[in-house]
């Protein structure tokens, strides 16, 4: 899997176009510097153009716990504050039964500030389409994709449906090597669009087919954008809009959240949403807890349990369910590189949700201390729960 979350670099090498009035970074997230990160994680609107997923008025409370104090992890003497430092950690939240009951902040990041969730967003553009489904809009998984997205028809995509959309198995042939200046990856946002075609539409459509659908899966986050093509064509609605009224205000999020969008003004359903650690936090209460807003159940019956169950096995050591990394005993992460998780153990009753500015885009030793950090959290939760 450590291999495969670099694939979630594409809302880095292929952001949208700079704000106009902003100064650019360098060209790619991937290549800015330290200072850069820890700076530019909390503030990407000043670099990008983004869309506000407007809050509602009233917060859904996270009520103080007892204080959970880390002193050993996997039988050794542990630090939290060094941890931080060492893995350049700007929050870390625990939630258990909903409430807090550890909170910490570095890198000069604090409880107000928003933080960016890179490929996290895929598990929330996912959710988007559960409550479309939910609504009426999207009639079935097993539809074509291009009953919802015409722009599609006499592609590839003519035989995918949206459930081979949502678990990468649609065997359509993409590329996502970083280093390659013609891969699917470096060329998606830098292709001229067709006349009328959405982006990410126009260049989608023009890839082979290389497996049956629903026959091999290949992380793409090309494919997530489509994801969230559909919704929007689907529901009428943008992608900000549709959260805020399915989410962030029935749910009760702390503040508004900024969604990056492209410059016709989609949002990148792949990338790159900026939000409170609390705020985060809440998303994973919400799918924990059912989705359950303040006018009832959001997503459909049985939707939270099939997408976070493995839907397709990537010979990585998690499962994919409907974008979400999936492991064993019902437990499902979202991830995004720099050291992003949000971590949800329903029979724990558990949520952790880091946001980092690791120094590379991907680490197998910090992954390594981030896998062990939440071991170890789930280790002294069980032993709090012996009599």
């Amino acid at each position: 899997m450590r291999a495969l979350i670099l694939a979630a670099a594409l809302a880095a090498s292929a952001l949208p176009a700079l704000a106009a009035d902003k100064p650019p970074p360098p060209a790619s997230v991937l290549f800015w510097s330290q200072a850069q990160k820890e700076s530019g994680f909390p503030k990407m609107e000043a670099y990008f153009p983004v869309s506000t997923v407007v809050r509602g008025e009233t917060v859904h409370p996270l009520p103080a716990g007892a204080p959970l104090e880390l002193t050993r992890i996997a039988g050794r003497a542990f630090d939290l504050s060094v941890y931080m430092e060492r893995e350049k950690t700007a929050g870390i939240l625990v939630l258990q039964d909903g409430k807090v009951r550890l909170e910490r902040y570095g890198l000069g990041f604090g409880p107000d500030g928003r933080w960016t969730s890179f490929s996290v967003a895929k598990s929330v553009t996912s959710t988007l389409v559960g409550a479309a489904v939910k609504d009426g809009y999207i009639q079935s998984l097993d539809d074509a994709v291009t009953r919802y997205i015409p722009g599609l028809r006499g592609s590839a995509y003519d035989q995918v449906s949206v459930r081979q959309l949502l678990t990468m198995t649609s065997g359509v042939k993409w590329n996502e090597d970083y280093t390659n200046p013609k891969s699917d990856v470096a060329l998606l946002f830098s292709t001229p669009a067709d006349p009328g075609l959405d982006s990410t539409v126009s260049y989608m459509r023009r890839l082979p087919r290389e497996a049956a659908p629903g026959g091999k899966w290949v992380y793409k986050t090309g494919e997530t954008n489509l994801i969230g093509v559909l919704v929007t064509s689907a529901t009428g609605k943008s992608l900000s809009a549709y959260l805020s009224e399915k989410i962030w205000k029935p749910y009760g999020m702390e503040q508004d959240a900024l969604w990056m969008i492209d410059e016709r003004g989609q949002e990148a359903g792949g990338c790159c949403l900026s939000m409170t650690l609390r705020d985060y936090g809440r998303v994973g209460e919400f799918l924990r807890t059912g989705g359950i807003g303040a006018g009832g159940p959001v997503l459909p019956e049985g939707w939270i349990a099939e997408a976070t169950r493995q839907q397709a096995p990537t010979d990585e050591g998690f499962g994919y369910g409907y974008q979400w990394w999936t492991q064993a005993g019902g437990v499902y992460n979202g991830i995004g590189i720099f050291g992003q998780r949000l971590h949800v153990d329903p029979a724990r009753k558990l949520v952790i949700v880091l946001s980092s500015a690791w120094p590379e885009a991907t680490n197998p030793v910090r992954s390594f201390r981030q896998d062990a950090l939440i071991a170890g959290i789930a280790a002294q939760l069980d032993a709090e729960a012996k009599p």
